[in-house]
Order: structure tokens, then sequence, then C-alpha cells
């Protein structure tokens, strides 16, 4: 079934679960801003756990979760928008959350992991219709690599990666408390 035209159900679905997706992760990012302590209480944050410098950290996952949550909303470089969540959630889960098990509500990585395989999803299927994807891409040479199988490798493997080398270059978690 249809709505408005050849507008499908599938659709409208897409749409909702990106601009979810997104909107959450955008809301992170500027919570990292304008939140309680502004940047510069980010910034001592990330310090706290062992990504150094926590400026630059704080404004860096800001920036990325301002603009891969935009993306990821308005259906925009799938595959780079979805890297972008995979990348952030992977570190989050591994600096903030590994240690406390699976659920959120013991600050585990429940959360990190569902924001990360949405947003794969979400560039396997492709943005849709309703997509900036699909009004820029559709007719160029770029559009296979934007849904499918090349543009959930492109998000894994650029997630994956790009959180590795972050954590290899700057994570150095403060020593444990002794009991």
């Amino acid at each position: 079934m249809t709505i408005s035209g050849d507008v499908s159900g599938y659709e409208v679905a897409l749409l909702l679960l990106r601009a979810v997706l997104g909107l959450t992760m955008a809301a992170h990012g500027c919570n990292k801003l304008f939140g309680p302590g502004g940047i510069a209480g980010t910034a001592r944050w990330f310090d706290s756990i062992g990504m150094s410098p926590g400026a630059f950290h704080a404004r860096v996952a800001a920036g990325a979760e301002i603009a891969a949550g935009v993306c990821l909303a308005v259906g925009f470089l799938m595959p780079l928008a979805a890297a972008g969540f995979v990348s952030l959630m992977v570190v989050a889960a591994w600096t903030v959350h590994r240690g406390n098990g699976f659920f959120v509500t013991k600050d585990g990585w429940e959360y990190n992991l569902v924001l990360a395989v949405g947003a794969l999803s979400v560039a396997g299927t492709g943005a849709g219709r309703l997509s900036l994807d699909y009004m820029v891409f559709r007719d160029t040479a770029l559009w296979p690599l934007l849904h499918g199988w090349a543009a959930l490798a492109i998000a894994a493997t650029l997630g994956i990666v790009g959180s590795f080398v972050q954590l290899a270059v700057f994570f150095r978690p403060p020593p444990r408390a002794s009991t």
C-alpha cells in the first residue's frame, strides 16, 4: 500500500528510523557543546576517562555526533554517516561502558550497540527515496556505493578502523584506584 502517490510505508518507516537515530545522535553532540558544563566540562570528562587531550576530543566528538546524526537523519552519504555512528559508539562502549556489562540500566554498552547497528542497518538498506542520497546521487556512478553490500562494507570498515585508530592513538586509561 502506498500513500500520497508512490511513497510506500517502507519509505516512511525508513525515514522515521533515520530521523530518530540521527537526531538522537545530533542531540548528544549538542549536549556536549551546550549541556551542563558545556564544552569545558565535556573536555574535563574526556580527560578523566583517558581520552587526552580532552578539549580536542570534546570538540571532535561533538562535531562528529552532530554531523553523523544530521547526515543520517536527512539520508546524506549514508555509509559515511553510519561509519561515524559505529566509530563513536565503539569508542564510547570501550572507554566508558565495557566494564559495566550489557544493560544500559547498569551503564552498560546496550545503547551503543543499538545506535551502531541501527546506523549500519540503514546503510545496508540505503537511505530510501525520501533522502538526499536519492535526490542527489540516484543517477550517478556513486549511487551503487550508497546502499546494499557496498554501503554496509564501507560503513563497517571505516567505523571499526576509525575507532581502533582513535583508541590506539589517544586512549590512555587512568590507573585504577587500589582497594
